[in-house]
């Protein structure tokens, strides 16, 4: 008997196939090489015939040099943290795109000498906030706020509400990354009430700040008080205010979410938000404030070590400077127009309209629901929409499975009314 050891094809040979060389060349050697490995390891085991190697590994391979895959957010939850949470404008993309080669990033063109980094977006940023003596930008909002606290108060006391202690998500706690910087927490209040009093008595001659913190992510109701950065900003030193969601200036549709423009107004010394939630840009925290206060961070040894890479800045000043972004539409989509939209896809895939609730999501707003409609679906598509082909994420309520299209841009309408005909056939 033949050993089917003998039958297993060499290595070289596989990766000959024309389909694995145009894989090798958008993939890389170490993946398609890896994948072939694996196929002929089944071939050992009997598992699969030797002729259908390449067959196996062709079918194998990812799309793309990543595995992260692009999704359809039929959640209506507009910030969805699970998702990637504020998705980029055509014009971020495309900044993305332009700067991914050699970009001068800090070098002047026009004298051949170095320059300040990212310049075009610290003038976008002082444009879109200019009440703000200096602006500067990091790579997250616990980075912004790591810095601020850093550079204001490491090795002295940091005067916060207890009201305010909160978890920022997957167990991050506010105390713990204050912690880290070396600063020592000094609480005041109760978890439901705290007074301009009680800021003032704490405030020492090792007082560094007092920070104040949006909690984002839950609501305190009944008996409650808390104090605004306006009543906080003539304690006699500076005001670290983090209004978390990166909302530049009021809302009608959000009135209780803190922003930049008004914390700034109030006379915090620094403001702290994140650029991937109301921006709508990409993850980076940003920072707000004096011109001194600004500057003091910028030149904080730290600084160094949380800056944004050239991609980010790309993406944040044609944010910044571009249309709304897609995260702005999303939150104040027509109601009527949705309805419209879900109408056709539920007679197309034989679906029924219902009312909706969509949410902001990404920590910010609580409470706040954003009216809508949905097409309802049997819950046994849920599985089958996420891993097809483009995945369609949608959200289980009540025994029904929810396609939500506030967050689905309408020419992908019909794309997933075929990944719901597709899901359908699968479970047929």
């Amino acid at each position: 008997m033949t050993d089917p050891r003998r039958l297993v094809p060499r290595t070289d040979a596989v990766l000959a196939d024309a389909r694995l060389v145009a894989a090798t060349e958008q993939l890389g050697p170490g993946l398609v090489k890896a994948a072939v490995r694996d196929t002929l390891q089944l071939v050992r085991e009997g598992r699969i015939a030797a002729d259908d190697v390449a067959d196996v590994v062709v079918a194998a391979l990812p799309d793309g040099a990543t595995t992260a895959r692009a999704v359809v957010n039929a959640t209506g939850v507009v910030l969805h943290t699970n998702l990637g949470r504020a998705p980029l404008s055509a014009q971020a993309r495309a900044a993305v795109a332009g700067s991914a080669g050699y970009v001068d990033v800090e070098f002047d063109l026009a004298d051949g000498r170095r320059a300040r980094r990212g310049r075009g977006l610290l003038a976008a940023l002082a444009r879109a906030v200019p009440d703000a003596g200096a602006a500067f930008a990091v790579n997250n909002g616990a980075a912004a706020l790591v810095l601020a606290t850093t550079a204001l108060a490491a090795g002295r006391e940091l005067i916060v509400s207890r009201g305010e202690m909160v978890e920022i998500g997957d167990g991050f706690r506010l105390p713990d990354l204050i912690a880290s910087t070396g600063t020592r927490l000094r609480e005041v209040g109760t978890t439901n009430r705290t007074t301009v009093a009680d800021y003032r008595d704490a405030v020492g001659p090792d007082t560094g700040a007092v920070l104040k913190v949006h909690p984002s992510n839950f609501r305190v109701e009944g008996f409650t008080s808390s104090v605004p950065v306006a009543g906080l900003a003539g304690l006699g030193v500076p005001v670290i205010a983090d209004v978390g969601s990166g909302l530049l200036a009021p809302h009608p549709l959000l009135p209780d979410e803190p922003d930049v423009t008004t914390a700034v107004r109030s006379g915090a010394a620094v403001v702290t938000c994140s650029g991937d939630k109301l921006l709508g840009g990409p993850q980076a925290g940003l920072l707000f404030g004096t011109a001194e206060t600004v500057e003091r961070l910028r030149r904080h040894p730290l600084a160094r070590a949380l800056r944004v890479d050239k991609l980010t800045i790309a993406a944040l000043e044609a944010t910044l400077a571009g249309p709304p972004a897609p995260v702005t539409r999303y939150l104040t989509a027509d109601p009527d127009a949705l309805r419209a939209r879900c109408e056709a896809l539920a007679t197309l895939v034989g679906g029924t309209v219902v009312a909706s609730e969509g949410a902001v999501g990404g920590g910010g707003a609580p409470g706040v629901t954003l009216p809508g409609w949905a097409v309802a679906l049997p819950p046994v598509l849920a599985a089958p929409l996420r891993t097809g082909t483009p995945p369609v994420v949608g959200r289980v309520e009540g025994g029904r499975l929810l396609l939500d299209l506030r967050c689905v841009e309408p020419s992908d309408d019909p794309a997933v009314g075929v990944a719901v005909a597709a899901a359908a056939a699968s479970v047929a």
